[in-house]
């Protein structure tokens, strides 16, 4: 049986041996010209190939002592004449075809007299004509080449997509070797479950003998999945260097090249390549898309580099592919994305990343921060207990990101970076470059937009004023950082109010209702000041928001409902009509009680309004103090269960 290299020698040649014949088959059936004269040379003989030296023959009779035409038959017939007075001899080499329109059209319509030239005059005349002889073949590969040009090059690229693919087509593939893999382990600050799973993960492949008594005898494929920026990447190259193996390095994404089986063709490229290295770790990257169910569209093509993947990754049972380990990240799982159960299967390993919490964030920031030279950071002004908190729900990546733009701005302002200069990286990072003078002359924009901040920000402080907790208790648990009349490019807005994230991921039916709560305090105090019909479009986003949250809490959570159904699912036509109807009851009834609630702070949001389009930004500190001196409790009392309504 032929060996795969074998099997590609002789599909090599076999392009080869394609292109030649293509090649010989135009040359047969074509036709030589090539326009100009020859360069003439001292001897007697006047080579060309214009043909309008024949035409002229005509009204050139009486001087013309012999005209002869040699080789009739073959592929550039030859014109030899001679004139009376003159001793020089001229050659017009024609195709063909050309000489078979001239003897048709000129010599015989004009009566002009020539013959065949005998072969004891070509043997007489054989040094004169020898060079014109060996000018033939040029000028053959000459009118070629003019004519068939193109037709060369399409057979070239074809036969150059056959041999390597075509641009798009091939998979950019590096290949690290352990000793030039960066890092370890302990970089990975925190996340201790996930790097238990990864110390699991390296004892299954170091100890294989063990496993194989379990029946467990192929390299374990893995999955990697997570957020984007949470070290997946980072790990895989750990693993790596650990276990001292090459690391061939991969994008998903480069699979989706355009071209039906180009996918496919890289990944077995791919494969190849580590088979060859014997025992390594093939690592793709960002390869969701590969995860997605098969058998979506009519375009069944579509799945071959899913199906290609499958294949190999069942082919690593064999001793072909013993040594190969399979690691692929994907930035999404199965809980929040649908994903192929065949493909799943494939993976006896799925290690979940997750967003680091408070402590892991402190010591992410203190990390990346000590690595600084001394005099760099100014720890004693520094609280990362409170930047781990404002930096809620960044992922590591992100984290760095926002130390990098606080040491730039220190190099700029040459100081160094402490909590103050934090929170502005943190600000820069996440919401973008501010500009004060593009509000500075609208005055009344300003005003608008300084009501409706401040109305989010009261909505978001009721609940706690309402359960009777001082205002320094609810400035601890606000998520407040600043409020700004400033606009941002990015946001394309002309303010904003700047708040921490929470770490809580599970969120109660009442939680949520604050969130709807508060995204309607900017809209309910437009209306508090300007009236129902006063209503501006910068409510726009603070809508959208809360109708999509409403929509998940009835239609998908069945929150106000004793059956718990994911209408979201059911395809009855009174589904979606009795869900519009719950949705437009329950926004009614928080919005009214967002309205009557706001109420009650009409007054210190007038004071406050006057300080903020001053001063354009207030941050938390500065609020809370105003409320201190100014601020009496609203006079709506609790509910005995202490709820919200």
């Amino acid at each position: 049986m032929p060996t795969l290299y074998q099997l590609r020698r002789a599909l090599k040649n076999s392009y080869v041996r394609l292109g030649l014949a293509l090649l010989l088959a135009l040359a047969a059936g074509a036709a030589v010209y090539l326009p100009g004269e020859v360069a003439q040379d001292a001897s007697p003989l006047l080579r060309s190939q214009d043909i309008g030296a024949i035409t002229a023959l005509a009204g050139q009779r009486e001087r013309l002592d012999y005209l002869l035409v040699a080789h009739p038959q073959s592929a550039a017939p030859r014109y030899i004449f001679k004139f009376k007075d003159a001793a020089a001899l001229h050659v017009v080499t024609v195709p063909a075809s050309t000489h078979l329109s001239l003897e048709r059209e000129v010599l015989l319509r004009q009566g002009i007299p020539y013959a065949i030239a005998r072969d004891d005059f070509l043997a007489a005349h054989k040094a004169a004509l020898q060079d014109a002889d060996g000018a033939a073949p040029l000028a053959a590969v000459a009118g070629f080449a003019q004519r068939h040009g193109f037709n060369v090059l399409i057979i070239a690229l074809l036969l150059f997509a056959l041999k390597f693919g075509l641009p798009g087509m091939g998979l950019s593939a590096r290949v690290i070797l352990p000793g030039q893999l960066k890092g370890s382990m302990d970089d990975l600050i925190g996340m201790d479950d996930i790097k238990q799973e990864v110390l699991h993960l390296e004892d299954m492949i170091r100890h294989r003998n063990v496993y194989r008594s379990h029946n467990i005898d192929k390299p374990f494929n893995v999955m990697l999945t997570g957020p984007a920026g949470t070290g997946k990447t980072k790990l895989a190259g750990y693993l790596a260097k650990q276990l001292n193996l090459p690391l061939i390095q991969a994008s998903g994404s480069a699979l989706e090249s355009g071209y039906i089986g180009g996918g496919s063709k890289a990944l077995n490229g791919l494969y190849r390549k580590a088979c060859a290295r014997g025992s390594c770790i093939i690592f793709l990257d960002e390869a969701q898309t590969l995860f997605m169910p098969r058998g979506r569209g009519d375009k069944k093509w579509e799945d071959d580099t899913a199906n290609t993947l499958l294949g190999l990754l069942d082919g690593v049972r064999s001793e072909h592919g013993a040594g190969v380990i399979w690691v692929v990240a994907s930035n999404f799982d199965e809980a929040s994305s649908e994903m192929d159960e065949a493909m799943l299967r494939r993976f006896s390993v799925k290690i979940n990343f997750r967003l680091p919490n408070k402590a892991e964030r402190g010591a992410l920031l203190r990390s990346f921060l000590a690595r600084k030279e001394d005099g760099c950071v100014d720890w004693p002004r520094l609280d990362l207990d409170q930047v781990a908190e404002i930096t809620a729900d960044l992922s590591p990546a992100l984290l760095e990101t926002v130390v990098k733009r606080a040491s730039m701005i220190a190099i700029q302002e040459k100081t160094s970076i402490d909590t103050a200069l934090m929170f502005r990286a943190f600000e820069r990072s996440t919401i973008g470059l501010t500009d004060r003078a593009t509000t500075a002359e609208k005055t009344l924009q300003r005003e608008r937009i300084a009501l409706h901040e401040l109305g989010h920000f009261f909505m978001q402080i009721d609940p706690y004023l309402r359960l009777g907790m001082s205002l320094a208790e609810v400035k601890q648990k606000s998520h407040l950082l600043k409020i700004s009349t400033e606009s941002v490019s990015k946001l394309g807005a002309l303010g904003y109010v700047l708040s921490a994230g929470d770490d809580v991921s599970l969120r109660t039916l009442e939680e949520m209702e604050r969130d709807v709560i508060q995204l309607y305090g900017g809209v309910a105090a437009e209306e508090l000041f300007y009236g129902a019909r006063g209503i501006s479009v910068g409510s726009q986003n603070d809508i959208q928001k809360a109708t999509a949250l409403l929509d998940k809490m009835v239609s998908r959570l069945s929150m106000y409902s004793r059956a718990k159904l994911d209408y979201g699912q059911l395809k009855h036509e009174g589904s979606a009509e009795h869900t519009l109807r719950q949705v437009e009851a329950k926004a009614d009834e928080l919005y009214n009680y967002t309205l009557a609630a706001i109420a009650d702070y009409r007054d210190i949001i007038g004071l406050l309004q006057g300080v903020l389009l001053e001063q354009y930004v207030l941050s938390k500190d500065a609020i809370f103090a105003l409320l201190e001196e100014r601020m009496a409790l609203p006079a709506a009392a609790a509910r005995p269960d202490g709820g919200l309504l």
